[in-house]
């Protein structure tokens, strides 16, 4: 009856909790003019989700608003940059939060993708957050070894569920991204 108890109350507290991702900051690398921009501009436009982008040349910079009550995929996002011929140099998402717990090394299913929070403190996300995409592929070579180097999780390397992932009932081989706030 207790463990019955305890699984209601769990349950209950997941249902509360929520989060929709509404735009993402884009960095860029590799762009040497306007031209570029554009390309990558236009690529961006073409993703599903994406409601608009403004971009910003002087920074290399893109800001992306999703479309409401729409899947974001992070993925798809560096792919239509990489299709463009460039790369990520970083990405940052926001969204609504509604009592979603976050601790350093968790997981937290938001939507259809799972994240793992690194290099933070135990905290309760509520109201308008940012995430940073701290994955290979997210970030500089430089930036992704110096993270990579402060931490022995194979689910880093490969951005899939690793042993660390899995006990916390993650499927085995998920997609995993991996964020710091």
């Amino acid at each position: 009856m207790k463990k019955l108890l305890i699984l209601l109350i769990a349950g209950f507290m997941t249902l509360g909790a929520t989060a929709q991702f509404s735009k993402a900051t884009l960095q860029a690398t590799g762009l040497t003019c306007a031209m570029c921009s554009n390309a990558i501009n236009k690529a961006l436009e073409e993703v599903p989700f994406v409601a608009s982008v403004r971009s910003d040349i002087k920074n290399s910079a893109f800001n992306i608003v999703f479309k409401e009550n729409t899947p974001v995929s992070i993925d798809a996002i560096r792919k239509a940059v990489e299709d463009a011929g460039f790369s990520v140099g970083g990405l940052k998402v926001t969204g609504q939060f509604n009592h979603v717990a976050i601790g350093n090394d968790k997981h937290v299913e938001i939507g259809d993708a799972v994240f793992h929070f690194l290099d933070i403190k135990s905290n309760m996300l509520d109201g308008e957050q940012t995430l940073t995409v701290v994955d290979k592929n997210f970030v500089t070579a430089k930036q992704f070894k110096k993270i990579s180097g402060a931490t022995k999780m194979s689910c880093l390397q490969t951005g899939k569920a690793a042993s660390c992932c899995v006990k916390e009932g993650v499927k085995e081989d998920a997609r995993i991204y991996h964020v710091t706030i």
